[in-house]
């Protein structure tokens, strides 16, 4: 085996290891539920296995690396931040008899007089593109994925009184970029209305619509669920 072939190993058993070791979740996560295809958040939600390339499962577990250390520098910016409940588990939800569930990145329960408190923290890493484009457009147009998130657990975290203290870290150059999302009672429920529809459709074998019915549209080349889109529609590549 020749030096070049380090990065082939390591990929082939990074996707192997992550077939075998991944969460099967029973419920459908709020933080999927904003995507702009149903058909992916359904195929997701029904336990089809998401074919995730090596460099996104990277991605993933940087972002889930990076997310204790922004804590820390928030706590010793002063911020009463907690990440676990008393029980050393990750705060979170679920309704809908368990099937819609969510676990959020923190709460703050005090700090500066930058935040009213206690308020939602949610905390994201992204390339300096992404991020550059989150502090121009704001998350509301940038990111609207996140922004659905925010708002379903304001909701049903139950703390929605204060605006949420976003966080992106830009992983290119660690700058920080923060901002106080509001509660937007609107945007809550027309995205859990959406869960419902998710849920309904799944329980009497509804395919819910694509973005797009176009395989090489630009979203649908990425999609972790591509191979299983594909597949029910007969198409092989």
């Amino acid at each position: 085996m020749s030096i070049t072939q380090i990065n082939e190993l390591l990929d082939s058993k990074l996707r192997e290891f992550n077939q075998l070791n991944r969460e099967k979740r029973d419920y459908l996560g709020a933080s999927i539920v904003g995507d702009e295809c149903l058909r992916k958040i359904q195929l997701q939600y029904l336990q089809h296995d998401a074919d995730f390339s090596a460099q996104a499962l990277r991605n993933f577990a940087v972002g889930h690396a990076l997310e204790p250390v922004v804590a820390q520098w928030l706590r010793i910016a002063g911020f009463h931040l907690r990440v676990q409940n008393n029980d050393g588990k990750q705060f979170g939800f679920r309704i809908a008899d368990g099937r819609i569930a969510g676990h959020v990145d923190g709460i703050i329960c005090n700090g500066p007089d930058f935040c009213k408190y206690p308020c939602l923290w949610e905390c994201k890493t992204m390339n300096d593109k992404r991020w550059k484009d989150a502090t121009k457009r704001g998350l509301l147009v940038s990111k609207p994925l996140y922004y659905a998130q925010v708002q379903m657990y304001m909701a049903y975290m139950k703390l929605d009184e204060n605006p949420c203290l976003f966080t992106a870290f830009n992983k290119d150059t660690s700058e920080l970029y923060f901002e106080l999302i509001p509660f937007d009672p609107e945007t809550a429920q027309r995205y859990s209305d959406r869960a419902a529809l998710i849920l309904q459709a799944s329980e009497n074998n509804e395919t819910l619509p694509r973005v797009s019915e176009d395989p090489s549209f630009y979203t649908c080349k990425m999609c972790a669920c591509r191979k299983a889109c594909l597949s029910e529609r007969g198409i092989r590549e």
